[in-house]
């Protein structure tokens, strides 16, 4: 079947199991971080400056992968990324020591943010072809991913297999369908002038990019602690550890396949201001309320909060005018992975001197952060 025969529906189905791919990678490894901070008996800060590797990792992916599918083109990179990526998930579940544990985190970052630029940026050429806003749903599909894995992790762990059985059946399962799904791929990048490769990011780049700053770290610190926090703060029982993380996974699942129709209705601008607000919140009445029901509630909000960012920026880094899409998704990823970088591990740091509960009212500040930059900056139709 050649490229010229498929449906902009194939393509989007093809696409979307990409996404589908990349989110249930990454959960996998969040659902099972209690478990392997207990298997080499890690303190908050030792966990947190070990999860400094895993955003460490992504930074250096980010030239790299800008690069690499300027070159060689998205879809290239997507499936190399979508082969690997769950290759090394296998790996962390070896990890026996500190040491190999940071250096595997380290290259699990690298490629899951190489996946990152090289889905979004085939996501991008999707949209072209249909004509309207759809990241929203290529995102929610992630999203519905991560819930997926999450609500995988916790089966697994009732069944009592161990993180390296978990992942290994994830990966083997993720690769086979990125084999699968390669003859939907996107055959060329969106194309939206003669930009160079390297170009120095413009105001309103470097905007998208602070917006996805304040949001990524309110998510990192979700991926990376909301298991934590139910155990040590909400102090849930075993069998309910993962509820948090799985109701954030899943409002923020809702939230993008509602995205794009809040975005028609309401207005970039608009819903970004109005996330900022509900990721702070949430944040919040977990800190100041910390049963299981309203830190569940609260984790909820922070997952609708987040949910329509970053495909906004996305689609609105990918529609520069200076330069290709792939690079100003890596531009823009660039101030954005900050996020991931400062939030896990800082939430470790200020656990470990004043307590778990309150760095979480950090990153609350942080959420709402969104709402502050959202207000003074211009978004394109």
């Amino acid at each position: 079947m050649g490229h010229q025969t498929l449906s902009k529906r194939t393509h989007r189905l093809a696409i979307g199991t990409y996404f589908f791919i990349a989110g249930i990678t990454f959960a996998s490894w969040a659902s099972r971080i209690p478990d392997i901070k207990q298997k080499l008996e890690l303190n908050d800060a030792e966990l947190g400056g070990i999860l400094f590797a895993l955003p460490t990792g992504s930074m250096v992916s980010l030239p790299i992968s800008g690069w690499l599918v300027a070159k060689l083109g998205s879809r290239t990179v997507m499936l190399l990324a979508a082969l690997c990526y769950p290759l090394v998930l296998s790996l962390l579940g070896t990890a026996d020591s500190v040491v190999v544990l940071t250096s595997l985190l380290f290259f699990f970052g690298l490629l899951g943010n190489m996946m990152n630029i090289s889905v979004n940026t085939q996501a991008v050429a999707v949209e072209e072809l249909y004509g309207k806003s759809i990241m929203a749903s290529f995102h929610g599909i992630w999203s519905l991913a991560g819930f997926t894995g999450a609500a995988v992790g916790t089966l697994m762990i009732s069944l009592g297999l161990i993180p390296l059985q978990h992942f290994l059946i994830v990966a083997l399962t993720m690769m086979a369908l990125a084999l699968i799904m390669k003859f939907g791929r996107m055959p060329k990048d969106a194309v939206t002038g003669n930009q160079p490769i390297f170009v120095k990011p413009d105001s309103s780049l470097l905007k998208l990019g602070l917006i996805s700053f304040c949001c990524m770290a309110a998510e990192g610190t979700m991926f990376d602690w909301s298991g934590i926090y139910f155990q040590k703060v909400v102090q849930a029982p075993p069998s309910l550890v993962t509820l948090g993380y799985s109701a954030f996974m899943g409002t923020m699942a809702l939230g993008r396949f509602l995205g794009d129709g809040l975005v028609l209705r309401f207005g970039r601008k608009e819903i970004l201001q109005a996330s900022g607000g509900i990721i702070a919140a949430g944040l919040l009445m977990a800190v100041f309320f910390p049963s299981i029901v309203t830190a569940t509630i609260g984790f909820l909000m922070v997952g609708f909060g987040v949910s329509s960012v970053v495909p906004i920026v996305y689609s609105q880094a990918g529609k520069s005018e200076k330069m290709s899409p792939g690079m100003a998704l890596a531009a823009v990823s660039s101030i954005g992975f900050f996020g991931f970088f400062i939030g896990p591990p800082l939430i470790g740091f200020i656990a470990e001197a004043f307590g778990l509960q309150w760095s979480f009212g950090i990153i609350a500040i942080l959420g709402f952060g969104t709402t502050i930059l959202a207000r003074f900056t211009k978004f394109k139709t």
